[in-house]
C-alpha cells in the first residue's frame, strides 16, 4: 500500500504534472530536490568537464523535481541552476552551458541516470498497470475529480520512479478507467429497482398538465413558510419522495463518496439534462437522489415542526406577558384597595381588642364591600400561576395544531430510547384516536400527564382530547431536543449517541485511540496525572500572589473571591506608527477584480472548482469565470454587477452556469485550503503565528425572505430572522472553517466542529472564544480531544473555584477552592469518555450534535462525568488566565483579530445592505463560504504585498523591528476598491509571475 500523499507533496504533483517548472521554487523545494548527498557527489565526480558535470546534475535534479527529463535540459530556472553549482564549486558559464544543450552528450547522460537511479518507462507494462490498477481503485471508492486524480497519479509515478508521460496521455488513461467505474456503478444501481420502480423514477421527470416544473423539480423544493399549512406541504412532500417506492432500497454496499456526487447531481441538474442521460446513468442518479430525499425532506419538515412548537410556545408567553401589562392599571388599583384592608388590620393590632362586626364596620367605611370583592377578584385573576396561563393558550391553539397533526402522525415514524417510551405510547394512541369521536381516558396511556395537566385531564371519564393532545406534544417538543425520541430516516433529527463507535469497533480501536490522545485507559492514572495538574496551578498562582499586582483577594458577601484588574493596553511606540504609515503610502491600489485574479495567479485557487459531475470541463478562461462568481456572492451584489456580454467567460449565461455547477461547499473549502498553504510561505506571516492558536466567533446576518432556516432574536435581527456564521480564523488571520446555523444559538455548541472537520496545512491547539460559549461540557470534550479551551471570561467574580483533593494546602487560596471535583464520577465512566472522545475523533458522529443532545436537562450520569473532567480544565484555566499575563493578551489578541476581520467581511459583503437573501441552508453556506474565501484572498494579498513591502524598506536602510512587524495586519483594505467597479481584466495587464509596482511615498493621492 503506497502512503498517503501529503498536502506539500499534492502541490509539487499539481507543478510536475505539465512538464515544466514553476517561475519560482522555494528554499524548501530547493533543499529537498536539488541538494545532492555523497553518492550522487561520487556519481558526478566521474563526469568529464565541468559543464559536462553540471548539465548531469541538473538533468538529475529535474527529473526528481518534475518526475520526467525535459526536451531542453536547461529550461529551468536560474536559482535552481545557481543552487546545484554552488554545490558543485563551479561558476557557471552560459556559453559553455549553452553547448549542452545541443551536444549528444545530454542523451547519453539521460539513459545513465535512468539506469543508474532505477527509473522507468512508463510504457513498461508493470508500471502501466499497477498505476492502471491505483486509479480505478480510487475511481470505484472515492468520488474525484480529474484533476485530483492526475495529481495522484504524477505524484505515484514520481515516488516509483516511472518517467513521466505527456500530460495528455494521463489525462486520457484516468478518464477511461474513471468512464468504465461510472458505467460499472450506474449499471450496478440501476440494477436494483424493478420495472414497476423505474417506471416510477422516470415518471418523475415528467412535466404534469397545467404545471411548468417537472414532479423531480417539485420534490426538490424545499418549503418556505414557516405555518401550518407550510409543514403539511412539507409533509405531502415526504409521502410524495416515498411513493417512488425505492426508499428501502438497501444502497449501504455502495461507495458513500460516489453516493453523495450522485446525489448533487440529481438536487442539482435540470429535469431536461437528466433525460439526456444514458438509461443506466439517469435511473441511477435518480435512485440516489429519491433514496436520500426522504432524508432531506424529513429534515425540512421536522425543522418546520420544532419553529412552529417553538414559536406557538414562545407566542402564548408573550400574549400571557402582554396581557398581564394591560391589566397592569386595574391591578395597581386592586392592590390599592387591598392594602387599605391590610392598613386598617396593622392599625387594630395597636389598639384595644374590638369585636370583629366593629372591625369589619371599620374596614367597610374605608372601602366598600363591592370594591374589595371586585379588588380581590382581579388579584386572583391576574396573578394566576402561569403553568395555568400557559395551558389555557396552547388550549387555545388546538384548531391551529389539528391543521397539521394528523399529516405529521401518517408521515413521521418516531422512535426511541427508554427515557422516550412514555412519549413513543402517546404518540400512537394519538394515532389510533384519529377519526373517533368519543373517546375514554382509560383507553390512553396517561403516563405523561402530570402536574397541572391533570387538572385537564382525569384518569376517569370520557378524555378531554384537545388537552390529551397539546400535552403529549408539550413533551414530545422536549423528548424529541433530548433525543429521547428521535427519527431514524432523518439525519438531523436521528439520535447521534446511535452513531457513537460500536462496542465492537470501540475495542478495536481503544488502545490507538488513547495513545494518540495522550489519554491512559486506567482513570486512576488519569485522575493522578488532573490532580498534580491542578494542584501544581493553584500553588503556582498562591505563589505568585504578591508579585501579581493584577490580582488580589478579596470577600464579598461571605464568600472569598479574586478580583483581576483591567489590563492596560500595549502602548503603540512611534516606530510602529511610523512603520504602519509607510506600508500604507507603499501598498498598491486595486480592485477587487483584479486581487482575485493575482492571487488566482499565484495559488491556482479557481481550478480548485470542479463541475457539479465532477467531469473535466473545457472551457476557456474558466477561472475568470469562477472569480466572477466568488465576488457576486461575497459582496452579495448578484451576478448582474459582474456580467460583461462583449466578453465570453464573463457573459450570462456563463456565469449561471458556474454558480450552479461549480460553487459549492466543498469546493470552496478546497480553494479555501490552497489560499491558506500558500499564505503559510510568506516569511512575514510567521510573525503573527504559528497556527497553533485559533479563535471562534459568530457573525449575524438579517435574512428578509420566507425561510425555515433562519431563527429570531430581536437583539441582532430586529422584527425579522436571520443566521449566524459561526467562523473559525487561525492566528495568521485566515479562516479555515465555518459553520451556517440559524438564529443565534450558542458558537460553544459548534467549537468543536471547526477544530475537527477542518482539511487545512493548519493543526490548531488552543481556540479562543467568547464567554457565551465557555460550558463545562466543552471544556471537558476539548481536554479530551487534546485541545486547549481558552474563552476570553467577563464574569470572573461570580466563578466558582474547585479541587480534587479535600487535603490539599493552597496557602491563601483554601478559602477559594470550595468546592468538589467528583472523581468517583469520572472513574466509573471513564471508559464511556474515552469512547465518546473516539468517536469524535474518527467522525463517527459530530461534536455539535451531541451537546445538543447530552446538554438537555435532566442530565446523564456520563454527561455530569463530562462535565466533571470540564471542571478541572476550567480551573486550569481559569487560574492561568488570573496568573499568567501573556496568556491573557493572547487570548485579547485573537478575540481583537477576530473583530477586525469580522469588519473587514462586513466591508466585502456590501451589498443589498448586508442582508442574507437565500431561502435555502445549501445557497446560504456557498454564498457566506464565497465571502470568508474572498476575505481570506484578500489577507493573503495584503500579507505578500506587505512582506515585499518590507523587505523594500530593509533594502533602503529602514530599521524594521520584530516587535512592530508582530502587530501590523492584513486586515486593512482602504486601498482595495470594494464596490461599483468590477472588470477583470488582469491578464493583459499582469505577466505571470510579476508583482505589482509598489506605491511611490511621495505620489500625490487623487
Amino acid at each position: 500500500m503506497s502512503r498517503a500523499i501529503t498536502a506539500s507533496e499534492d502541490s509539487t504533483a499539481l507543478l510536475a504534472r505539465d512538464g515544466r517548472y514553476p517561475p519560482i521554487l522555494t528554499a524548501e523545494q530547493l533543499h529537498r530536490y536539488f541538494r545532492f548527498d555523497d553518492h550522487d557527489r561520487a556519481v558526478l565526480a566521474q563526469k568529464k568537464g565541468k559543464h559536462n558535470r553540471l548539465g548531469y546534475a541538473l538533468q538529475l535534479a529535474t527529473v526528481r523535481f518534475l518526475g520526467t527529463f525535459l526536451t531542453d535540459p536547461l529550461d529551468m530556472p536560474e536559482a535552481a541552476i545557481q543552487y546545484v553549482a554552488q554545490q558543485l564549486d563551479l561558476t557557471v558559464n552560459p556559453v559553455k552551458l549553452d553547448r549542452y544543450r545541443t551536444r549528444e552528450t545530454r542523451w547519453d547522460h539521460r539513459h545513465d541516470i535512468q539506469a543508474r537511479w532505477g527509473y522507468r518507462d512508463f510504457s513498461d507494462i508493470p508500471a502501466f498497470f499497477d498505476l492502471a490498477r491505483f486509479v480505478s481503485a480510487r475511481a470505484r471508492l472515492m468520488a474525484e475529480p480529474p484533476s485530483r486524480l492526475l495529481d495522484l497519479s504524477t505524484a505515484r509515478l514520481v515516488e516509483r520512479r516511472v518517467l513521466l508521460p505527456g500530460v495528455t496521455t494521463l489525462t486520457r488513461l484516468i478518464a477511461r478507467i474513471q468512464h468504465r467505474a461510472d458505467e460499472r456503478l450506474w449499471r450496478d444501481l440501476a440494477a436494483l429497482p424493478s420495472e414497476a420502480q423505474v417506471t416510477a423514477l422516470e415518471a418523475l421527470l415528467d412535466v404534469p398538465p397545467r404545471s411548468s416544473v417537472s414532479r423531480l423539480d417539485r420534490l426538490r423544493k424545499a418549503p418556505l413558510s414557516v405555518s401550518a399549512t407550510g409543514l403539511v406541504g412539507a409533509l405531502k412532500r415526504v409521502e410524495a419522495v416515498r411513493r417512488a417506492g425505492v426508499t428501502t432500497l438497501d444502497l449501504s454496499g455502495f461507495p458513500e463518496q460516489r453516493l453523495n456526487t450522485l446525489f448533487r447531481i440529481g438536487m442539482g441538474v435540470k429535469a431536461q439534462a437528466l433525460r439526456r442521460m444514458t438509461r443506466s446513468r439517469r435511473i441511477a442518479t435518480l435512485l440516489v437522489t429519491v433514496s436520500r430525499l426522504e432524508g432531506q425532506a424529513l429534515d425540512d419538515a421536522l425543522t418546520l415542526f420544532e419553529s412552529l412548537l417553538t414559536d406557538l410556545f414562545n407566542r402564548i408567553e408573550r400574549k400571557e406577558d402582554g396581557t398581564r401589562q394591560d391589566h397592569l392599571p386595574s391591578l395597581e388599583e386592586a392592590a390599592r384597595r387591598s392594602n387599605q384592608l391590610t392598613l386598617a388590620f396593622l392599625e387594630s393590632l395597636g389598639q384595644p381588642p374590638q369585636d370583629f362586626p366593629t372591625f369589619a364596620a371599620r374596614v367597610l367605611a374605608l372601602v366598600p364591600q363591592e370594591q374589595l370583592q371586585a379588588a380581590a377578584e382581579t388579584v386572583q385573576a391576574l396573578t394566576r400561576p402561569r403553568s395555568e396561563t400557559r395551558l389555557e393558550g396552547l388550549l387555545s391553539r388546538y384548531s391551529y395544531v389539528q391543521q397539521f397533526l394528523p399529516a405529521l402522525l401518517r408521515a413521521v415514524t418516531f422512535e426511541g430510547s427508554a427515557a422516550g417510551a412514555p412519549s413513543l405510547a402517546a404518540l400512537q394512541a394519538l394515532r389510533r384516536l384519529e377519526r373517533r369521536s368519543q373517546v375514554m381516558a382509560t383507553e390512553v396511556p396517561l403516563t405523561l400527564v402530570k402536574g397541572d395537566w391533570s387538572k385537564l385531564i382525569p384518569g376517569k371519564g370520557p378524555l378531554n382530547r384537545p388537552a390529551f393532545t397539546l400535552c403529549v406534544l408539550d413533551h414530545l417538543h422536549l423528548a424529541l431536543k433530548r433525543r429521547d425520541v428521535f427519527v431514524p430516516a432523518s439525519p438531523k433529527f436521528s439520535d447521534p449517541r446511535l452513531h457513537l463507535l460500536s462496542d465492537q469497533a470501540w475495542t478495536a480501536l481503544r488502545a490507538e485511540v488513547c495513545r494518540s490522545l495522550d489519554l491512559d485507559l486506567d482513570p486512576q492514572v488519569m485522575l493522578a496525572q488532573f490532580s498534580a495538574q491542578l494542584d501544581e496551578r493553584y500553588q503556582l498562582v498562591e505563589a505568585r500572589l504578591p508579585q501579581n499586582a493584577a490580582v488580589s483577594l478579596a470577600e464579598e458577601e461571605g464568600r472569598t473571591v479574586l478580583v483581576l484588574q483591567e489590563d492596560e493596553a500595549l502602548p503603540e511606540p512611534l516606530s510602529l506608527r511610523h512603520l504602519r504609515e509607510l506600508v500604507a503610502r507603499r501598498m498598491p491600489r486595486l480592485d477587487l477584480p483584479d486581487l482575485l485574479l493575482e492571487v488566482h495567479r499565484w495559488t491556482g485557487f479557481a481550478h480548485a472548482f470542479t463541475h457539479l459531475s465532477e467531469a473535466r470541463t473545457r472551457v476557456d478562461h474558466l477561472d475568470v469565470s469562477v472569480c466572477a462568481v466568488l465576488l457576486a456572492e461575497a459582496c452579495n451584489v448578484g451576478l448582474d454587477a459582474v456580467v460583461q456580454a462583449e466578453t465570453e467567460s464573463l457573459g450570462r449565461g456563463r456565469l449561471s452556469w458556474v454558480d450552479q455547477h461549480y460553487l459549492r461547499a466543498e469546493t470552496i473549502a478546497s480553494a479555501n485550503a490552497r489560499l491558506i498553504e500558500f499564505q503559510t510561505t510568506i516569511p512575514t506571516v510567521a510573525a503573527w503565528g504559528d497556527g497553533q492558536v485559533a479563535s471562534v466567533d459568530g457573525l449575524r446576518f438579517r435574512v428578509p425572505v420566507k425561510t425555515i432556516y433562519a431563527g429570531q432574536n430581536p437583539k441582532y435581527f430586529g422584527v425579522r430572522s436571520g443566521v449566524t456564521y459561526v467562523n473559525f480564523i487561525s492566528d495568521q488571520y485566515s479562516g479555515f472553517h465555518g459553520i451556517v446555523v440559524p438564529g443565534t444559538l450558542r458558537d460553544s455548541l459548534f467549537a468543536l466542529d471547526g477544530m475537527i472537520e477542518q482539511n487545512t496545512v493548519l493543526r490548531p491547539q488552543q481556540l479562543v472564544s467568547d464567554t457565551a460559549a465557555s460550558s463545562y461540557m466543552v471544556f471537558g470534550l476539548f481536554r479530551l480531544l487534546g485541545y486547549q479551551f481558552s474563552p476570553e471570561l467577563a464574569d470572573l467574580r461570580e466563578r466558582t473555584y474547585a479541587r480534587m483533593s479535600r487535603e490539599a494546602q493552597y496557602g491563601k487560596l483554601n478559602a477559594l477552592a470550595t468546592s468538589q471535583v467528583s472523581t468517583a464520577l469520572i472513574a466509573t465512566h471513564w471508559d464511556d469518555l474515552l469512547r465518546l472522545a473516539g468517536s469524535l475523533m474518527t467522525r463517527t458522529v459530530r461534536a455539535s450534535d451531541l451537546l445538543k443532545v447530552i446538554g438537555v436537562k435532566p442530565k446523564s450520569a456520563l454527561t455530569r462525568a463530562l462535565e466533571q473532567v470540564g471542571r478541572i480544565a476550567s480551573m486550569l484555566h481559569l487560574l492561568s488566565y488570573h496568573d499568567d499575563l501573556l496568556y491573557r493578551r493572547t487570548i485579547g489578541t485573537q478575540r481583537n483579530r477576530q473583530e477586525a476581520r469580522h469588519r473587514l467581511a462586513r466591508a466585502v459583503f456590501q451589498g443589498r445592505h448586508g442582508e442574507l437573501r437565500q431561502h435555502y441552508v445549501a445557497g446560504m453556506e456557498d454564498q457566506l463560504g464565497a465571502l470568508g474565501l474572498v476575505v481570506n484572498a484578500i489577507i493573503l494579498w495584503n500579507a505578500r504585498y506587505l512582506d515585499l513591502i518590507l523587505n523594500q524598506l530593509r533594502a533602503e536602510g529602514v530599521e524594521v523591528r520584530d516587535e512592530d512587524v508582530q502587530r501590523l495586519s492584513p486586515l486593512k483594505f482602504e486601498h482595495i476598491h470594494l464596490g461599483g467597479r468590477y472588470h477583470f481584466s488582469l491578464m493583459s495587464q499582469m505577466p505571470a509571475g510579476q508583482f505589482r509596482r509598489l506605491r511611490d511615498p511621495d505620489e500625490v493621492e487623487s
